[in-house]
């Protein structure tokens, strides 16, 4: 097990290698001078020939990534062009936040799915199960900035019951920080809910029918004891693998609906700061994201070997 998780360590390494080029090619993208991009036309000849010797964009290209390659992984991506704050602390500043509403909208998604696949896939036909099929539909189909703005519509506009936008530190008042999560939460949780349940089911409706459910249940075994022992066990690897790749997905989600709900955390600092063409900032933002979704797949790796033994590889 140990040499798979090495294995799989050591082949993430060259994908976030990758990945830090594709980042650091952001720059190179830009049409013309990228520091006459991000000054814009106003800009006079001193202060574009003074931030292109920042940014290095007067250098070789192999030079500017390998310069750009080392400040990062020093930490050191340099300064906002927006607020002249250094990058990594603005996104130390935003990552609470979204780490906040990363928890509250898996744990919605994750409690809700998984639920309703599990009832789902062991009873089809019934009510719960046509249920289920309509929400993960429904989930699926209605765009995010779309549910958004209904929940604020009808839960916060229409009925009162939570506030329409805005953010409060968990420390600083609890109880108003859980009443500002509830939307945003229910927000991200909807999609990655609607996924896992027809994940859940599918899966579970596919090994009910297996031969060793079929000995098990001729033995006398309880359902219980063939839900517990056999079905759920051999169902979990796929219904891990789609959960990890829900929360790879989970922070481009993030960006719509942080901005829709005015939460200050990284994904609206992404918006943000494409619009004010402060690329610095985007290019940190956008490998933070990176690293998020490697580190996520790789988790779900690890759980897999653990659940299922016969996985020698990864």
């Amino acid at each position: 097990m140990s040499a798979s998780i090495a294995s799989r360590v050591a082949l993430t390494a060259p994908i976030l290698l990758l990945v830090s080029f594709l980042v650091f090619s952001l720059l190179l993208l830009l049409p013309g001078d990228p520091a006459l991009v991000i000054l814009g036309p106003e800009a006079s000849p001193e202060q574009v020939r003074r931030l292109a010797g920042e940014l290095g964009t007067d250098r070789p290209i192999a030079v500017q990534y390998v310069n750009w390659l080392g400040r990062a992984f020093a930490g050191d991506f340099g300064r906002s062009t927006r607020t002249g704050q250094p990058v990594v602390a603005a996104i130390r500043e935003r990552l609470a936040p979204s780490i906040e509403l990363a928890v509250v909208g898996m744990t919605m998604a994750f409690v809700v799915g998984g639920s309703l696949g599990l009832v789902a896939g062991w009873r089809p036909g019934t009510l719960v199960d046509q249920v289920t099929r309509a929400f993960a539909t429904l989930g699926i189909a209605i765009p995010t900035f779309w549910l958004a703005i209904l929940l604020i519509l009808w839960l916060s506009l229409r009925l009162g019951l939570l506030p329409p936008s805005g953010y409060v530190p968990f420390i600083e008042d609890p109880a108003a920080n859980l009443r500002a999560m509830l939307l945003p939460g229910i927000t991200v949780a909807m999609p990655m809910a609607a996924v896992i349940a027809r994940t859940v089911r599918a899966s579970l409706l596919e090994v009910r029918n297996e031969m060793y459910v079929v000995v098990a249940r001729a033995k006398g075994l309880s359902e219980r004891a063939i839900f517990t022992r056999h079905v759920l066990r051999n169902a979990v690897i796929p219904i891990l693998t789609i959960a990890g790749l829900q929360a790879g997905r989970l922070m481009g989600g993030m960006a719509i609906t942080e901005t829709v709900f005015a939460i200050p955390g990284i994904g609206r600092l992404a918006v943000d700061s494409v619009l004010a063409r402060d690329f610095l900032t985007v290019q940190g933002v956008v490998l933070v994201m990176a690293v998020w979704v490697l580190v996520a797949n790789l988790v779900v790796d690890v759980l897999n070997l653990a659940a299922d033994p016969r996985i020698t590889r990864l």
